[in-house]
């Protein structure tokens, strides 16, 4: 009997320090798992923000881990709208878009008589012709006056006051100049003698003045062209700027006042 009590009592011992043991145990796993269980929630908040589109700092900085500016309009790390990339304006005529080159530009800037060339030509299928061409050297667009302006006198007088003045189209309206892009050309031109008549002619005239703007630029701008040997002038007619000699001639037939 008292050797079965002695071995009774160490086995109930050993069972309650096991159940102590267990209890202990799983009360401490059950601890850690609450404390981890943070982080995974912040980590898939986290993912779920970057599916989202929300701002906060861990989707961004998943999104976008080297730092390199987002797409336009889309969010930026720092919570702001990112802006857009806005092209430059193109230029077609020389001088940077609207800026220099448009038509608003060339009303509003007259162009300089050292930023043009003047020439003056005879018109091949019509000999009594003369074609005036004012070419835009410069690097931005500038305005014309509606015709060049022009008289015909001889070149050795020293009063130029009988001067002939050609004819020049009426009625004239709308825009406020004539607008010549960087590196284009206006021609005008110049009938001498409309219809060929014979009578009439004006004697002793062998010069053609022009001014490519009466408007905007001095009498000492003007440049003088011989009109050459047996040219035969009567009631001149001069027509408007325009983008082609044919178009010029055209608008010289128009010409009904005095200039």
């Amino acid at each position: 009997m008292p050797v079965r009590r002695a071995l009774f009592v160490p086995a109930a011992l050993a069972l309650g320090a096991a159940l102590t043991l267990t209890a202990c145990q799983s009360g401490g796993g059950t601890g850690d798992a609450q404390q981890g269980a943070k982080p995974t929630q912040a980590a898939t908040a986290g993912a779920a923000g970057a599916a989202g589109g929300t701002t906060g700092a861990p989707a961004a900085a998943a999104a976008n881990p080297t730092g390199a500016p987002g797409a336009p309009g889309a969010p930026a790390a720092n919570g702001t709208k990112a802006r857009p990339t806005i092209p430059a304006a193109s230029s077609s005529h020389g001088g940077g878009g609207e800026a220099a080159g448009g038509e608003a530009y060339a009303y509003a800037h007259p162009c300089e008589a050292a930023k043009l060339s003047v020439r003056v030509t005879t018109r091949a299928e019509a000999p009594g012709q003369r074609v005036i061409e004012v070419r835009n050297q410069g690097t931005a667009a500038c305005g014309l006056s509606y015709y060049p302006q022009l008289s015909l006198g001889d070149s050795h007088a020293a009063d130029h006051g009988q001067d002939v003045r050609p004819l020049v189209p009426g009625g004239l309206g709308g825009a406020p100049a004539y607008p010549v892009a960087a590196g284009q050309t206006a021609y005008a031109v110049l009938d001498l003698n409309p219809g060929g008549a014979t009578g009439g002619a004006a004697s002793g005239i062998d010069e053609l003045n022009v001014l490519a703007d009466g408007d905007h630029m001095a009498n000492s701008d003007t440049h003088n062209f011989p009109l050459g040997s047996g040219a035969k002038v009567g009631k001149p007619k001069l027509g408007l700027y325009r983008g082609s000699v044919a178009e010029a001639a055209a608008s010289a037939a128009g010409a009904d006042r005095q200039s």
